[in-house]
């Protein structure tokens, strides 16, 4: 026996190993394959099972490799011991022929001897025989469960539910028969996937709807049709139909398959239930502003937030620490990481405060807000709980001896904060070329709010109006408006806050004004609630002058309210050019404002009378006897009122009586959308308008749909005014005395 003959026994073998791991596994490829042609259709599973093949018989003939000379050389060695352990010999091509020695060439040649009075063995491995029909019954047992299990198209048509369309049933109209719903909240909510039989569904904002429908006949193609005029087009698998969304808004849609009756299916509403932001409750301490008791070294808070869906695991703490007196306010802060506990939906945050590691001192404030989040994804909502306020009161000293009912100290909380806006606004200008344009605007608008709420605490010293409660205009930062809900509320928080009790106190640097008692505002916003009758708070509200005190209109002498004047108009003009993105043009008049303040300033002391002046008594014999001469009655001319809107009212009125809804209605109705889109905030529920004029339009016979439409109306119709009511005329006999009582007052 040769190399060459030595390679065809190698060949053998690994030709046996290859069949028998194909014939063993091969009957699990055709199971995949018939998986696939079940589930997939017969060209994914004609495609899986050449791949099953291929991959097979490639892993096969690469474990088959290891049948290499070496392992024939071991083999034969092992099997025929008259081979003397020389077979590696026979392997010696003619190159390496040349190079044997005398006696490796008669060993070999006597191996050649004996391999031709007696062969080589067989080494081939045996077939897998019991593997091999294990794997073939189980497959067969598998697959024949596969062909025989109902098809998907099946499972699925069979979990349909019945269609709620009430269109009658015509000839070769395809019309909807099966339906489904499938609505996947988003992940962060943590609600499970849930199916509805109905096609109308209310779900969390941010879910994907899946629908399956099924027609009879089938269409060519069909549409989900929204109300805004949008389209998502169905895609048909076998007899069904799918469509994929997601939704972001409340909306109204239809099904519409391609050949429908004239009269267009119904509406189908979605409401989409909107994330809530997390809701902070303050539990300890149980007052927004708290005195360091004697011994206090640690200040404990607590807080509980809650979100429908989950608030985050931790939360930031911010903490103000406000040191100095007078102008030379510094502040310092720092936020910690707060941990939670409790279950997913409300969680507890506690921390306990060490008041020397804040470097708190006499005289200083201690401010901490909370900010949690919640597990909204992909942008959280933040919340900031109102302030907590630690003060340390500091020594007041006593007051000068021997005028202590003489000696009143005013304005010691209101004269100090114009600096700081100075300070503000010239740090905005060394930033303008590292800020955007809207973020600059946005810091202007900020300082000018600071100067308003400033200007409106100097005006009461003179008596002035409060235009309102001083808070900041609205702005349009959408995405932070929970999370910035007050812009004063905060700026109250951040900043040192004194309640203008009297005493010389810091006050905020361009704090916010929560005095109600100084900020009132006879007249109300026509957006404010009207006054409750009969409540006293709301009669003094309303008739009363909270705000004009003595001590807070009449305790200047002229030349100082003239210089105060002065201040506020500087002030003014100073706010106008911050609110319109101009610091560099208000900061001369912020100056001018400063420097009118401290002029101001130097009044430190008012000297009031010990006694209060003793008014004559009241002639009540001269009232009412003036002179009435030249007197005339005045009239107030007539304003005419304003015209509501007639559409709506004249709607109302045509569908009032009207048996069916009659052509020219139509009009009528293509107007009230128009109005609709155009006052949506003045409606309610704008959906259920859309659904009404549908219905109305779809179905002119259904009294039903125009009494729900009238209904609605009714609901933005201007109200009448209140009038007197006319007393009825009575029966016959009270006219004819009545007309009696006429005739003898006739001359």
């Amino acid at each position: 026996m040769n190399a060459s003959a030595l390679h065809s026994l190698q060949t053998s073998v690994r030709k046996r190993f290859v069949a028998d791991v194909v014939m063993t596994w091969l009957p699990l490829v055709i199971m995949v394959a018939a998986l696939a042609w079940r589930w997939l259709g017969a060209g994914p599973a004609f495609l899986v099972g050449i791949a099953g093949a291929i991959a097979l018989t490639a892993l096969a003939l690469g474990r088959a490799r290891r049948y290499d000379n070496h392992w024939i050389i071991r083999a034969l060695n092992e099997r025929r011991r008259d081979l003397d352990d020389s077979v590696d010999l026979l392997f010696a091509d003619n190159v390496a022929l040349s190079s044997l020695n005398p006696l490796q060439r008669l060993q070999r040649d006597r191996l050649q001897q004996r391999l031709a009075a007696h062969p080589a063995p067989d080494l081939r491995a045996p077939w897998s025989w019991r593997r091999i029909t294990a794997t073939w019954l189980v497959s067969i047992v598998a697959i024949a469960s596969i062909l025989l299990w109902p098809s998907r198209e099946a499972t699925r048509t069979a979990a349909l539910a019945p269609s709620e369309e009430t269109a009658p049933v015509v000839a070769g109209v395809p019309r909807l028969v099966g339906q489904r719903l499938r609505i996947a909240p988003p992940a962060y909510t943590r609600l499970p996937a849930r199916d509805e039989d109905s096609l109308a569904a209310r779900a969390p904002q941010g879910s994907t709807l899946q629908w399956t429908l099924r027609f009879e006949p089938q269409p060519a193609s069909a549409d989900l049709v929204f109300h805004d005029g949008r389209r998502v087009g169905l895609i048909r698998e076998g007899d069904l139909w799918t469509a994929r969304d997601k939704l972001d808004k409340s909306t109204l849609y239809r099904v519409v398959p391609q050949g429908t009756a004239a009269n267009a299916p119904r509406l189908h509403r979605l409401d989409a239930v909107i994330d809530r932001p997390p809701q902070i409750k303050i539990l300890a301490p149980d007052r927004s502003l708290s005195l360091v008791s004697a011994g206090q070294r640690v200040w404990p808070l607590s807080f509980e937030a809650s979100d429908d869906y989950g608030v985050a695991a931790t939360a930031s703490l911010r903490i103000t620490l406000a040191q100095g007196t007078g102008e030379n306010i510094t502040f310092r802060e720092r936020t910690l990481s707060v941990a939670g506990r409790g279950n997913a939906t409300v969680k507890r945050f506690d921390v306990s405060l060490d008041l020397a590691a804040q470097g708190l001192a006499v005289g200083d404030d201690l401010v901490a807000q909370l900010s949690v989040s919640d597990n909204r994804s992909p942008h959280p909502q933040w919340v900031r709980s109102s302030s907590l306020i630690l003060r340390w009161p500091s020594d007041l000293g006593n007051e000068s001896s021997g005028l202590e009912g003489l000696v009143k100290k005013v304005m010691p909380a209101y004269f100090r904060s114009q600096r700081q806006i100075i300070i503000d606004a010239e740090a905005l200008l060394k930033e303008k070329r590292k800020l955007s344009t809207e973020r600059y605007l946005q810091r202007s608008d900020e300082i000018g709010v600071d100067q308003r709420l400033l200007r409106l605490r100097y005006g009461q010293f003179l008596g002035e109006e409060a235009e309102g409660a001083p808070k900041p205009p609205p702005t349009n930062d959408a995405e932070e408006a929970h999370a910035d809900e007050d812009h004063s509320d905060e700026k109250h928080a951040d900043e040192k806050h004194h309640e203008g009790d009297g005493h010389d106190h810091e006050p905020p640097i361009a704090a916010t004004t929560d005095d109600h008692d100084h900020d009132h505002d006879h007249g109300h916003a026509a957006d404010e609630p009207s006054p409750g009758f009969g409540r006293e708070a709301d009669v003094l509200e309303e008739y009363g002058h909270t705000h004009d005190h003595a001590e807070a209109a009449t305790l200047l002498d002229p030349e100082t309210r003239g210089i105060l004047k002065q201040a506020l108009d500087q002030m003014w003009q100073s706010e106008l050019n911050l609110r319109q993105g101009n610091p560099d043009a208000a900061l001369p008049y912020a100056y001018k404002a400063l420097e009118f303040i401290k002029r101001v300033q130097q009044a430190s002391r008012i000297y009031l009378a010990k006694v209060g002046p003793e008014l004559p008594p009241i002639d009540e014999s001269r009232r009412l006897s003036g002179d009435r001469a030249g007197l005339a009655r005045r009239v107030l001319p007539s304003t005419a009122a304003t015209d509501p809107d007639k559409t709506p009212a004249e709607l109302w009125l045509a569908l009032a009586d009207a048996p069916v809804l009659a052509t020219d209605q139509s009009a009528d109705l293509d107007a009230l959308e128009r109005w609709l889109r155009q006052n949506e905030a003045r409606v309610p529920d704008p959906l259920a308008f859309v659904a009404a004029i549908d219905a109305a339009r779809n179905d002119p016979q259904c009294e039903a749909c125009r009494q729900q439409l009238r209904a609605l109306l009714w609901t933005v119709l201007p109200r009448p005014p209140a009038q007197v009511p006319r007393r009825a005329e009575g029966d016959a006999t009270g006219r004819r005395y009545l007309e009696a009582l006429q005739r003898e007052e006739a001359p």
